[in-house]
C-alpha cells in the first residue's frame, strides 16, 4: 500500500472527519464566545465595578516614559514590558462561559438521547428446548 493511499484511507475514516468538523465548528464557536465576553459581558461587569476596563489592568515591569498614556496598548507601544493580568481575567472568563455552554449542550443532548430499549431476546433454538424437555422429564 503506498503512502498516499494509506494517508487517504486514514483521512477518510469517520472519526477523523468528525474531529476535523468539530475543530472547525469549535474555532468558530470560540470566536462567538470571545465576542460575547468582550462586547457584552465585560462592559457590564466593568460598569458594575465602577467603570473598570479589565483589558487595561496591567503592571508595568519597567518605568513608563513620561507623557505616555497609561493604557495597555500605549505602554506596550512605548516598549515597556507589562504583566497584563486583565487580559488573563477576560480569557479566563471566556473559558468558564465556553465550558458552561458546552456542559449545557452535552446535558441537553444526553437528555434528548433516549435510552434505547434492549433488543428482544432471540428465540431459543429447538434443540435447546428439546434438551430442556428431556432434562425435566428425567428429573421426575
Amino acid at each position: 500500500m503506498s503512502f498516499v493511499s494509506e494517508f487517504r484511507e486514514f483521512a477518510m475514516k469517520g472519526n477523523v472527519v468528525d474531529l476535523a468538523v468539530g475543530v472547525i465548528i469549535g474555532g468558530a464557536f470560540g470566536k462567538i464566545v470571545d465576542s460575547i465576553v468582550g462586547d457584552l459581558i465585560m462592559p457590564v461587569v466593568g460598569r458594575i465595578f465602577g467603570g473598570l476596563d479589565f483589558s487595561n489592568f496591567f503592571i508595568a515591569l519597567k518605568e513608563v516614559p513620561p507623557g505616555t498614556v497609561m493604557t495597555l496598548a500605549e505602554v506596550k507601544k512605548a516598549g515597556v514590558p507589562v504583566f497584563a493580568y486583565g487580559n488573563f481575567i477576560t480569557i479566563s472568563l471566556n473559558f468558564v462561559i465556553l465550558a458552561f455552554i458546552i456542559f449545557l449542550m452535552i446535558k441537553q443532548m444526553n437528555r434528548l438521547k433516549r435510552a434505547e430499549p434492549p433488543p428482544p431476546a432471540p428465540p431459543t433454538p429447538e434443540d435447546v428446548l428439546l434438551l430442556r424437555e428431556i432434562r425435566d422429564n428425567l428429573k421426575r
